[in-house]
C-alpha cells in the first residue's frame, strides 16, 4: 500500500532556472559511460533545450544504439570510445581536466567508480578545495527554492567542509540572483547545548560566517520548524533572527539528516531536486537512476549557471 504521506504531484523543472541558464553558452558536458537509456535521454533533452553540448564517453556501439532509439543524429558531437566503467570515468574526468569539457556528468557507472575518477590526481580536476554536494530544490507550485548541502557526498563533514559549503552555496545563490542569501545551520534545537553536538557546531559555524562571509545572513543552530515556518518563529519568539522562517538554504550536520531532508522534500512535497558537486575544476553532475526527467533537466540548467560561460 502506498504511504499517504507521499506526494502525488510530479516534479517540475522550474522555467526560471532554464531561462537563467539560457543566458549563458551551453557548457560541454562529458558524460561518463553515456551508452544507456537514462543518461542518453537526459543528454538529448538538455541538448534540445539548449542547456548543454554533449561529449559522449563510453562504448561507441552502445551510445549509437541509444541515439538511434531516440532518432538523434549525434554525428556532430565528440564521442570517445572506451571499454567498461573505469576507463569511461577516467576518460571523461581527464577531458574535463584538460579543458576539453566544462562539466563532468555521471552516466551508467557506479558512483564510487565515478567519484574515484573525479578525485584521481592525474585527471587534473582537484583544486585543493573540498568537494561539496548542493541540491537546489523547487516546489511544483513555484515559489522560492531551497538549497541544501550536503546530502550525497560527505558522510560526516567537519567544520572546515561545512564552511566550504557555506561559501559555495552563497556563491551559487548569487549566480541565481540572490543579493544576500539567508543560510540556516540545521540542528535539533535553536539553543547551543553540549549534549547536542550539532547545536554547538551550528553556533560556531554561524559565528565563523558572520566574521568571514560578508555577503550573506547565516544563523544557527536552528531546528527545521524554525527554518521553514514563520508561525513557529513567532511562537518561539525568534522574530529578531534574520534567517529564521525565511531561509534560502540549509547546511546539514551529516549525510543522514541531509539525505532524509532531501528525500522528504522530493517524495513528500513533490520537489524537483537539481544537484551538483562543487570544489573540482568543473561542476560535477552526480545523477541517480531514480532521478526523474525534471530533476535531470534542472541539474543541467544548474550546471550551466554554475559555469556561467559567456555567449
Amino acid at each position: 500500500m502506498t504511504s499517504p504521506f507521499l506526494s502525488s504531484q510530479a516534479p517540475v523543472c522550474p522555467q526560471n532556472l532554464i531561462d537563467l541558464a539560457l543566458g549563458f553558452a551551453p557548457p560541454r558536458v562529458a558524460i561518463a559511460r553515456a551508452g544507456a537509456a537514462l543518461p542518453m535521454q537526459a543528454a538529448y533533452e538538455a541538448t534540445q533545450a539548449g542547456l548543454m553540448t554533449p561529449v559522449f564517453v563510453g562504448e561507441k556501439m552502445m551510445i549509437q544504439a541509444q541515439a538511434d532509439e531516440l532518432a538523434w543524429d549525434i554525428s556532430g558531437y565528440a564521442l570517445h570510445d572506451t571499454n567498461g566503467e573505469e576507463e569511461a570515468g577516467m576518460t571523461a574526468a581527464r577531458l574535463c581536466g584538460e579543458g576539453a569539457a566544462d562539466v563532468l556528468m555521471k552516466g551508467q557507472l557506479h558512483t564510487d567508480v565515478f567519484m574515484k575518477s573525479a578525485v584521481a590526481r592525474d585527471n587534473g580536476l582537484r583544486t585543493g578545495e573540498r568537494f561539496v554536494h548542493i541540491f537546489h530544490i523547487s516546489h511544483p507550485n513555484g515559489g522560492k527554492p531551497l538549497l541544501l548541502s550536503d546530502a550525497a557526498v560527505n558522510v560526516a563533514p567537519d567544520l572546515k567542509t561545512r564552511q566550504t559549503a557555506i561559501v559555495e552555496i552563497v556563491d551559487l545563490m548569487q549566480r541565481l540572483g540572490a543579493d544576500k542569501p539567508k543560510l540556516a545551520i540545521l540542528s535539533a534545537t535553536e539553543s547551543a547545548i553540549p549534549s547536542v553536538p550539532s547545536s554547538m557546531e551550528g553556533k560556531e559555524l554561524a559565528e565563523w560566517a558572520r566574521e568571514n562571509v560578508k555577503n550573506a545572513e547565516v544563523s544557527g543552530p536552528l531546528a527545521l520548524d524554525l527554518i521553514l515556518s514563520m508561525e513557529a518563529v513567532k511562537t518561539k519568539g525568534l522574530m529578531d533572527d534574520p534567517v529564521a522562517g525565511q531561509a534560502d538554504a540549509i547546511i546539514v550536520p551529516d549525510i543522514v539528516s541531509g539525505n532524509a531532508l532531501f528525500k522528504s522534500l522530493v517524495y513528500v512535497a513533490g520537489g524537483c531536486a537539481a544537484g551538483l558537486v562543487t570544489g573540482a575544476k568543473v561542476p560535477i553532475l552526480l545523477t541517480s537512476r531514480a532521478d526523474p526527467a525534471a530533476a535531470r533537466m534542472a541539474s543541467a540548467a544548474l550546471a550551466s549557471i554554475r559555469c556561467g560561460l559567456p555567449k
